[in-house]
């Protein structure tokens, strides 16, 4: 393990794509560990992450995704002050993840009002039709790049239709989506390219339905959206609204695009696990956990400490920066049995925190879920075996898989799959 002493973890672009050995490297330190080179604060222990990720009166997550940058101004005296004076400056300021209560907590709100259990029956029975749809384009070739032809405009149509987007403006959703992830693959430079808005493409149109149902409205999903107010029963302006769907947009579609991937991927390289959830699908859900335990989409969050505190039997300051790797926490020892064996049957395995914890749990969980297991009851279905192309990416004993180089998110950028369409 020494040979990660000159490691730089945030830097480094081979741990970002196979970040697994530095946990275990950073575990070895204990749960809670100060890496030397940026002064943060890893996280790798199970409990300790939900230490962490619930006590948000303690940990601010204004740095959830701007991690090790700099903040705005030094953070010495009032931390607490600091934070809430500056948040504003730091990057994603305005989306859900980066915010903390009471903000968060009205704005949460209103997304809750969106994904409310009827609706998500609703979705889910239009998940079923479109996964038709998108596999009617591919199945018969007997090969795809699973990612950009099937999982990535598969799940933006599917979060077009939670939000009511129009049918006859889906696909516009469904191109731009696919376009706009070519384009930051084959720009990407070094680790964690951070783009400040990422889905301004989407903020027109969506601010147009908003107006538009709020001037005239409709019984439908964005009237609802449109006029769901706060808590304290005051109208969010246009672009709040816009900003809140962009959020369920982009990270409902960013890690279920990684969550089908790596569950192909994984069911791929071993056939006989293929097999078995052929022939028994009431497998397929514990089968998708244990994925999301072993291959986290979302590998980490950052939080800063407003006060001291003390986490893991280490105290830190206030004006820490820590990242609670939730990756590493679902391979911790302490939690799960043999934490790196794939056990499709673990019976602890929902446990996992790919999710997340506490009050920032991805509202989209139970979204992220039924779109993996349909699609996957649904390849079934229409295929037989399905195969990683090895013209592609090599021999089962030696694959080659490009991973996106980036310490927060975990996902294969392409994926070429061979399969025989089902008789």
């Amino acid at each position: 393990m020494s040979d990660f002493d000159g490691v730089d973890y945030f830097t480094d672009a081979s741990v970002a794509v196979d970040p697994f050995a530095y946990w275990e490297f950073a575990r070895a330190h204990g749960p809670v560990w100060r890496e030397p080179r940026h002064d943060a604060v890893l996280v790798t222990g199970y409990d300790e992450a939900i230490a962490m990720l619930h006590d948000h009166a303690t940990w601010s997550s204004c740095n959830s995704v701007a991690g090790t940058q700099p903040f705005p101004v030094p953070l010495e005296g009032d931390v607490d002050a600091l934070i809430d004076e500056h948040r504003d400056e730091l990057i994603f300021s305005e989306e859900l993840p980066t915010m903390d209560p009471p903000q968060h907590t009205a704005h949460r709100s209103l997304l809750l009002r969106l994904i409310t259990p009827k609706r998500l029956s609703e979705n889910e029975a239009f998940m079923w039709r479109w996964t038709d749809v998108q596999l009617d384009e591919v199945v018969d070739r007997g090969q795809c790049e699973f990612v950009s032809e099937f999982a990535q405009p598969f799940t933006a149509v599917v979060i077009a239709d939670l939000l009511g987007v129009p049918e006859e403006d889906r696909y516009y959703y469904r191109e731009n989506m696919v376009s706009k992830k070519a384009q930051s693959y084959s720009s990407a430079r070094g680790v964690d390219e951070l783009v400040s808005d990422p889905f301004a493409w989407m903020h027109a149109p969506f601010a147009a339905y908003v107006e538009d149902r709020r001037r005239e409205p409709r019984d439908d999903v964005l009237t609802a959206l449109a006029t769901a107010t706060f808590p304290d029963g005051s109208l969010p302006e246009v672009h709040e609204v816009v900003v809140i769907a962009a959020n369920l947009f982009g990270a409902g579609q960013e890690t279920t695009v990684h969550l089908l991937s790596q569950s192909l991927r994984t069911m791929c390289d071993l056939p006989e696990l293929q097999q078995l959830l052929r022939d028994d699908r009431a497998r397929i859900p514990n089968f998708i956990e244990e994925v999301l335990r072993l291959n986290t989409p979302l590998k980490g969050s950052y939080r800063l400490s407003r006060f001291p505190a003390s986490v893991g039997g280490r105290d830190l300051p206030a004006g820490t920066t820590s990242m609670v790797l939730l990756g590493a926490a679902n391979r911790d020892p302490r939690q799960f049995e043999c934490p790196q064996e794939f056990q499709v049957d673990r019976a602890n395995a929902r446990q996992h925190l790919a999710f997340g914890h506490g009050i920032h749990t991805c509202v989209g969980a139970p979204l992220a879920r039924s779109e993996a297991r349909i699609a996957l009851e649904r390849l079934f279905d229409r295929t037989t075996e399905i195969r990683i192309s090895e013209a592609h990416h090599g021999p089962r004993d030696a694959r080659r898989y490009d991973y996106r180089p980036s310490t927060i998110i975990r996902g294969i950028r392409r994926l070429h799959l061979e399969y025989s369409p089902a008789g």
